[in-house]
């Protein structure tokens, strides 16, 4: 049972980020959001794992310590900040680089579309914002300063103007860069 919903949960995600991808000018991208997700390596432990309130890699993380499915997929997921990260040759350390704007607007699909799967009927504009705002992800420095302002300022306006009114700042975000 667990592989079915774990099917119909990433296949309805997909769905919703293509959609989201269409009103924001980046169709192909949403084409092939999340393929990576299909994958025995992801597939498999999100089956295992699946919670359907939550994604399956934390309790994968939970029981193994780690989640061999995230790992995979950020490194072939560009619209993870995650998967911007490169060693800086001054400081000799690993840290985040600027998302290209392409990849900052595909993140603002999938955070919207995450936000209403997960959610369901509970799913408010503000939701992904919400769920940005409280990341441990934000209050640890992980997302390059830009790339932060920048996703934070995308939700913000999800979050007070609605949908279609973020999609226009997303395509002009696409197409200018920032």
């Amino acid at each position: 049972m667990k592989v079915w919903q774990h099917f119909r949960t990433i296949t309805r995600h997909r769905h919703k980020v293509i959609v989201g991808c269409a009103k924001c000018g980046i169709l192909w991208q949403g084409l092939l959001h999340d393929l990576s997700k299909y994958s025995p390596t992801e597939f498999i432990p999100g089956a295992k794992y699946y919670l359907g309130t939550r994604s399956p890699n934390e309790a994968e993380r939970e029981a193994q310590g780690y989640s061999l499915a995230w790992m995979h997929h950020k490194g072939r997921n560009r619209h993870h900040f995650e998967y911007w990260f490169d060693y800086n040759r001054k400081t000799k350390r690993m840290e985040p680089v600027k998302m290209p704007a392409r990849y900052v607007a595909e993140m603002f699909c999938d955070r919207m579309a995450a936000s209403k799967v997960y959610q369901g009927k509970d799913y408010r504009q503000d939701s992904a914002l919400i769920y940005f705002q409280n990341s441990r992800a934000r209050k640890n420095g992980m997302f390059h300063p830009e790339t932060e302002q920048k996703l934070g300022e995308l939700l913000t306006i999800l979050a007070e103007k609605g949908e279609k009114e973020a999609c226009r700042e997303v395509r002009k975000l696409v197409k200018n860069g920032y």
